[in-house]
């Protein structure tokens, strides 16, 4: 099976126009992938190509130049920028024949200043022997595109710097070689025709390359499936659409959570937030706005989890909450109108980019939860679908001290 987006390493690569970004990624991919052209500008909107890296699966993500001009120019620059935060890795590309001028020093500056891995590739030295002080602050190659010289020290540069994604993180503290565990997947509206969705999929190889076992059953079969096992089950995991049957049909002995709460502990790496998050939907009053953010765009089916179900159940506790939904690559630049982000399990952007959207959200004040915690906050079973994570259950156990104390 092909690696999903989400999960390869993405490296972004900026620079001004006609610097050589598409012309370095064909150089690097060992193929024709991104168009080039001697025209500048012929990059538009961020373009992402999947490709092998000396057998790392990786994603290019080809910006407009830095250099854009025009009321146009000006937005493709603002969505050049943005995916800077979104990236595992960054390559400034500077044309040798220019140097550094404004541009590259507005990058380097905004490079330095983030968390993103980044290096200099000085392109074009064919044509110019190319040399600067600025160099010397920065890891930097210095190549030619067309001629293929010093790619590879490019690739080396790339796979030193770039961040570890490391899917095993998903399950491999939870069990043990020979466990067993018990995959609930409900057949629903939403499920992809004749597929798994991602996170079930991840689960499987996850439990497989632990050397554990599984067994996956529908929701109806749950409790027949538990009823013949001899001994059991190191965990079941649920989707969340199913957790109420779940909790009810999975003895109280055997750990439960969902598929949707491990997604986000592994994409965010941060989950005691997350339910500091959930834990606001209790101060929520009418009138108050919330985001519904869902990083897939798939189409909403009749009684969707973010758009009906959610909203319903929130509304059912704290009056007419006001919800705002964004789906896809959208997200808002200015949160403070909020007072909770719901966030889907993120299957489908990479930890980076999560991250980033974690970050934005708690550096504007804003709480910030995700699906499958409302979904298990909301049926009160919360506490139980924790269990295996004692951090992100005393976060429940202390608003339940300071509940008590006032």
């Amino acid at each position: 099976m092909k690696t999903p987006r989400s999960l390869r390493l993405h490296i972004g690569v900026f620079g001004r126009r006609n610097a050589g970004k598409s012309s370095l990624i064909n150089a690097l991919a060992g193929k024709d992938v991104a168009i080039v052209s001697d025209v500048p500008g012929t990059t538009t909107d961020p373009v992402f190509m999947d490709v092998e890296l000396d057998g790392l699966p990786v994603t290019f993500v080809d910006t407009a130049g830095i250099d854009d001009v025009g009321e146009l120019g000006k937005l493709r620059v603002e969505k050049t920028m943005e995916i800077l935060n979104k990236v595992d890795v960054a390559l400034l590309v500077v044309d040798a024949t220019v140097g550094f001028e404004e541009y590259e020093n507005r990058l380097l500056k905004l490079l330095t200043e983030s968390t993103t891995p980044f290096a200099v590739v000085v392109n074009k030295i064919d044509l110019v022997d190319f040399d600067d002080e600025i160099l010397k602050k920065y890891r930097h190659v210095k190549v030619s595109a067309k001629q293929d010289i010093n790619i590879s020290e490019v690739i080396k540069t790339i796979l030193k710097i770039a961040p570890d994604i490391d899917e095993s993180q998903y399950l491999d503290d939870l069990i043990d070689p020979g466990d067993l565990v018990v995959l609930n997947i409900p057949i629903d509206l939403g499920a992809p025709k004749g597929r798994l969705i991602y996170p079930q999929v991840q689960a499987i190889r996850n439990i497989l390359d632990r050397g554990a076992s599984c067994i996956v059953v529908k929701e109806r079969e749950l409790k027949w499936a538990l009823d013949g096992l001899k001994k059991d089950p190191k965990m079941v995991i649920t989707d969340s659409h199913a957790f109420m049957r779940a909790a009810a049909d999975t003895p109280k002995s055997i750990p439960l959570t969902s598929f949707s709460i491990l997604e986000a502990r592994f994409k965010t790496g941060n989950l005691p937030e997350l339910v500091r998050g959930a834990m606001q939907i209790r101060e929520l009053k009418p009138g108050d706005r919330v985001l519904v953010a869902e990083a897939c765009t798939h189409h909403p089916s009749p009684d969707d989890i973010g758009r009906v179900k959610i909203p319903r159940w929130i509304r059912n506790i704290a009056g007419d909450v006001r919800f705002d939904h964004v789906m896809g690559g959208s997200f808002p630049e200015d949160l403070s109108e909020y007072k909770l982000v719901i966030h889907c399990g993120a299957c489908t952007i990479t930890r980076r980019h999560m991250q980033y959207r974690m970050r934005k959200a708690l550096a504007k004040g804003v709480p910030i939860t995700n699906y499958g915690i409302v979904i298990a906050f909301v049926h009160g079973i919360l506490p139980r679908a924790l269990e295996m994570f004692p951090d992100a259950l005393a976060v429940i156990r202390e608003y339940e001290s300071e509940s008590e104390q006032s």
